[in-house]
Parts: C-alpha cells; sequence; structure tokens
C-alpha cells in the first residue's frame, strides 16, 4: 500500500514500546492545582477570581484576553489561595491561578449535561468550544475556535484530525485511540457542521495499526470521514507536513491552513470537543504519557489540568534511576526543565525522563559540507546557511534564506554528524527576528 508522507525528514527510533501498552489510568491531585494563564497561543487569559473564592468543577476561572486567547476552567472544587505569578515549563514566570483542592469535585450547574448538537447552530457550536477553552493539545496550543472561524466556511474543504503522534515515546493519544475512538469521531462530526463541503480524515502513521482499525470500525458508515494511513516519518505531525501528505498542498508562514482550504485538529483536541458540545464538559482534563528510561512504570493518565508533574512521575513509580535530562514533551521539540514541580497545562502531553542525556559532553565540529540537513529539513531550507547567518547576526540574510519558513523540528541538528547546533541556533535567530518585528510594529 502507498503511504502518503512529505518530502524530507528524519527516522527517529519511535521509542514508544515502553508506554503504549499501558491503559489509560484516571488520576486525581493530592495538592493544589496551578492554573497558568498562559498555556495557549496568544493573549494570557485573565482571571476571574481572587484568593479566597471558592470555585467549582468547570467553572471559568479565568476569560479570554482577546480573539486569539483562551478561557480557563476549573478542574477541581475548592479555595483560590493566589493570583500571582508562577514558575513555568521555560523557566520564565507567567500569572497563574492557584486553587487548593476540597477533594469534594461539586460542579457547576450543567456540568456534564448531554445536548443535541444536531439542533445546535455554527455560532452555538463555535460558543460551546470557546467558552470551554478548548485548544490544540498537540503541544502548540492554538484555541480552537479560533481555528474554526474562517473567512468563509464554504472554502474549508478538508478537516484533518493529526493523529500522527511522530514525537518518539508520546503515546497519549494512541491510547485514547483505542480507547475512545467514538468520542474522536463525534468530535469530527460536530466540527464538520461547521464546514458544509469539508471531508473529514484522521491522519494516522502507520506504525499504530491498531489505531487505524479502531478509527475505521468506530467511523463506518459516515460517508464524509476516512481514516488515511501515513507513512511512519518525522515530522509528520507538523501541520503543513500534513497538510501536504494529506492533499498535496502547500502553505508556508505567511499563510493559515484555511489559506489552502484545510483546518488541522489534534486527535485529543477532537475528543475535547466532543464533550464539550454533545456533553457541557469544558477542558478541565487531559492524557499525559509519563515515559523515558529514567521511569519506574512508564503510563499515560488522565489527569486535571493544573496538577504538579511531580504527583505524575510518582504514580508512575517513580524514577528508576535518576534522570541526566526531564523534558516536557517528546525528545525532538520538546522543552527540558530544571524540575518536575512545574503545573501541568492543556498543551501538556509528555513527561519524559531519560537516564541518558545522550547531547551531555558532545563537542560540535566543523561543518563537513555533506549536506544531511538540506535534505532532511522538511521545509527545504539550508540550514547551515541560516546558522552561519546567525552566528553573524546577520538577520537580513537569515530572512532571505528563509528563516522564518523554520518550524523547529530539529531534524537538521538530529542528521548531522558534526554535531552542530543548527535547529537551537535558528529557533533563537527566529525569535530574534520576529521580536524586532514586534517592536517595529508597535511603533
Amino acid at each position: 500500500m502507498h503511504l502518503k508522507t512529505f518530502r524530507g525528514g528524519v527516522h527517529p527510533h519511535d521509542c514508544k514500546i515502553l508506554s503504549e501498552n499501558a491503559q489509560t489510568v484516571r488520576l486525581e491531585a493530592k495538592g493544589e492545582l496551578v492554573y497558568l494563564m498562559n498555556q495557549h497561543i496568544g493573549a494570557p487569559a485573565k482571571p476571574l477570581v481572587k484568593p479566597g473564592d471558592r470555585v467549582l468543577v468547570g467553572q471559568m476561572i479565568a476569560e479570554a484576553g482577546g480573539f486569539v486567547s483562551a478561557a480557563i476552567c476549573s478542574s477541581v472544587s475548592g479555595t483560590v489561595k493566589a493570583v500571582g505569578p508562577r514558575a513555568t515549563q521555560s523557566g520564565d514566570e507567567a500569572a497563574a491561578i492557584t486553587v487548593e483542592n476540597d477533594c469534594e469535585y461539586e460542579a457547576v450547574e450543567g456540568f456534564g449535561k448531554p445536548r443535541d448538537y444536531d439542533r445546535m447552530t455554527k455560532d452555538e457550536i463555535r460558543a460551546a468550544i470557546r467558552d470551554a477553552g478548548i485548544v490544540g493539545m498537540g503541544g502548540a496550543g492554538f484555541p480552537t475556535a479560533v481555528k474554526c472561524t474562517v473567512k468563509d466556511d464554504s472554502k474549508i474543504d478538508y478537516v484533518i484530525c493529526n493523529g500522527a503522534e511522530c514525537e518518539p515515546y508520546i503515546t497519549c493519544d494512541y491510547r485514547l485511540m483505542l480507547e475512545k475512538p467514538e468520542r474522536a469521531v463525534l468530535g469530527m462530526k460536530i466540527i464538520l457542521k461547521l464546514f458544509d463541503n469539508a471531508k473529514g480524515v484522521f491522519g494516522i502513521e502507520n506504525n499504530k495499526p491498531l489505531g487505524i482499525r479502531a478509527l475505521k470500525e468506530a467511523s463506518e458508515g459516515s460517508e464524509r470521514i476516512e481514516v488515511v494511513p501515513l507513512k511512519k516519518k518525522y515530522p509528520q505531525g507538523g501541520e503543513r507536513m500534513l497538510i501536504s501528505a494529506v492533499t498535496g498542498r502547500k502553505i508556508n508562514s505567511k499563510m493559515l491552513p484555511a489559506d489552502a482550504g484545510c483546518v488541522v485538529i489534534n486527535y485529543s483536541t477532537l475528543i475535547a470537543v466532543a464533550d464539550a458540545v454533545a456533553d457541557g464538559i469544558p477542558l478541565i482534563r487531559r492524557v499525559v504519557t509519563v515515559t523515558g528510561e529514567a521511569i519506574k512504570n512508564p503510563s499515560n493518565f488522565d489527569v486535571p489540568i493544573g496538577i504538579c508533574a511531580t504527583e505524575l512521575i510518582e504514580a508512575a513509580g517513580g524514577y528508576s534511576a535518576e534522570p541526566e535530562k526531564l523534558i516536557f514533551g517528546g525528545p525532538m521539540m520538546g522543552t527540558a526543565v530544571y524540575t518536575s514541580d512545574l503545573p501541568i497545562t492543556k498543551a501538556s502531553s509528555c513527561i519524559l525522563a531519560l537516564s541518558v542525556d545522550g547531547a551531555k559532553g558532545i563537542e560540535p565540529t566543523e561543518c563537513i559540507r555533506c549536506g544531511k540537513c538540506l535534505y532532511a529539513c522538511p521545509e527545504h531550507l539550508m540550514p547551515i546557511r541560516l546558522k552561519n547567518s546567525a552566528d553573524a547576526h546577520d538577520y537580513a540574510d537569515f530572512e532571505a534564506a528563509h528563516g522564518l519558513e523554520c518550524i523547529g523540528c530539529g531534524c537538521c541538528t538530529y542528521v548531522c554528524p558534526a554535531k552542530r547546533r543548527l535547529s537551537q541556533t535558528i529557533t533563537m535567530a527566529k525569535r530574534y527576528v520576529l521580536a524586532e518585528k514586534k517592536k517595529g510594529a508597535a511603533k
């Protein structure tokens, strides 16, 4: 069978065997919960509560701070302890609401009450998604209501579910494919109500045959839904790569998927849409993979948003060996952190504890002009030229060489035999250029 894919990319060992057979276990928080106001792309959420307030499960405790933003709902009932700065995965601080769990789990009125989404208008469906605070749960955190609000609904002909889960180690979406395929199909049907001319496509890498089978069975009889096996290759789950593989269409950094007639939604996000629209349950929980060679019992946990990552590690049996590196996310695009005492956010898919830091002690050597980075780059860029421009602070040349098109996937660094820090340098240069552009636009 010919599998759809894109040009470029790499084939790292997926390491999913550690947790792919671990059934999802529901976990409740023991201690306080911390809800960061910036756990999504766009403007931070604005707190609606103050210290001393009692909150309920499903209560909106922070409203969207702008059009591109997302509300935040409490995942427990309890008392607001503080509204102020807390540490984030990046090492910075951000505004947050801290809630002391009273373990009573008293919910707001209407929480979990089923409703007939077939009777809802498009605006009512979008409002339900927006009020539920749903964002992309694959890591990007883009507000889903914004993604589903396009200039012309009739121009969308593909709603693509990103079921690639191409990052090594992560298995949270895969477990949900096996355990909740019907909910994802329901989520797809709800999104398709917004786009009358669209076809729903589940794009799933072929290293998940059981997931492919489960989705095919769950979507049987749905004329507008198709399951498309994709070639196992990183970064197959990148939005641009996924659109290219499924439709053959191309987009760049100046375009949105909607410009190519597509809306792309993560697998877990589709389930959150089903929960919110069909059952009145906002995004207050998610599945997180806890894995790595330094984890005693690699697991998948269904946890409340805001729970401390340390509690997940303890529930997985703790460390089998002191980890040399702790990462939130996968090894290719995740964020290395200095502590596990950090809150789980809507975009937290994985806690990865590595017993060996593969990058430790490696010193880059001079480029040997092998060209491997050019062939690996899924955006068809010249990584070595971009690094040289960044090192020389020649940002004009960096832009001329299309540095802003870099998606930060890390393929170039992965294949470099000289172990040069290509992706890291390019990503920093891109951030600098974008920050300078933002400053210029604000003047």
